[in-house]
């Protein structure tokens, strides 16, 4: 196979992992005005599906591809704690030094700037959690062993369905309508093909980029989750259905990732 067709592979592939957050986002075209409580459980189903992908797609996934590389397990977690570590501290910096009034949109105008900053972090981190699976993927084909690429980016796309609806139903709590909560969902996604795609064509620059990448996505995540979604969720009286979401999303991603292999 040429390099060609191996690169327009590696994008395709990575194009089409990236708009599964597309199509898991279709449900939110067909509801309606919601409630608090479905609010909070929805954005305890995003914490949930936020936490899984954190260590079954990013922290797991990272050290498998640092052990690879180095053969040292020391090495191997400093690396990717390390990029966790970074991730934290780069989400509470955008929360810290962020003006809040910069994420309303007219739309929202009557909702509390503060929660609409939360919304607006969960999707930074998602965004930035696709990244370095798109550039998985493009490393993946890059490396030659197309059958585990292909499984792979079938594996990221398959995750990407609950995250996308997570990501909708989250701008749905804060007043977004659906058609945009809808699309902006679908734009997270669309970083996977441009990473894909410098992933696969130039795979031994960023193969050793690729456990700080995962670890960098991963801590981004986690201080959301912690700091933001979950806080969020617990405080007008609906901590049972928020668990419950929580619960749902993290038992997803887990099922996801068995019966993915």
């Amino acid at each position: 196979m040429t390099t060609e067709a191996i690169i327009l592979y590696g994008f395709l592939a990575s194009l089409g992992a990236g708009m599964m957050t597309t199509v898991g986002a279709i449900p939110v075209l067909f509801l309606k005005r919601i409630s608090e409580k479905f609010e909070d459980t929805s954005l305890g189903f995003a914490a949930g599906v936020m936490l899984g992908a954190s260590f079954f797609s990013l922290i797991i996934p990272g050290l498998d591809y640092a052990d690879g590389l180095w053969h040292s397990k020391n090495l191997s977690v400093l690396v990717v704690l390390g990029g966790v570590a970074m991730g934290i501290g780069a989400i509470w910096l955008v929360e810290h030094y962020s003006p809040h009034q910069h994420f309303v949109l007219k739309e929202t105008s009557e909702y509390d700037s503060s929660k609409v900053l939360k919304i607006w972090l969960f999707i930074i981190a998602i965004t930035i959690h696709n990244m370095p699976e798109g550039l998985a993927v493009g490393v993946g084909f890059g490396g030659g062993d197309l059958g585990n690429a292909i499984a792979l980016a079938i594996g990221i796309g398959i995750q990407n369905a609950p995250e996308g609806l997570a990501v909708a139903f989250a701008l749905l709590t804060i007043g977004y309508k659906r058609l945009h909560a809808f699309l902006i969902a679908g734009a997270t996604g669309l970083f996977e093909p441009v990473m894909g795609l410098l992933g696969v064509s130039i795979v031994t620059v960023f193969l050793p980029i690729l456990p700080w990448a995962l670890g960098f996505a991963a801590g981004a995540m986690l201080f959301v989750i912690s700091h933001e979604i979950i806080p969020e969720t617990h405080r007008r009286g609906h901590e049972n259905w928020a668990t419950g979401g929580f619960s749902i999303g993290l038992l997803v991603m887990l099922s996801l990732d068995i019966l993915l292999g």
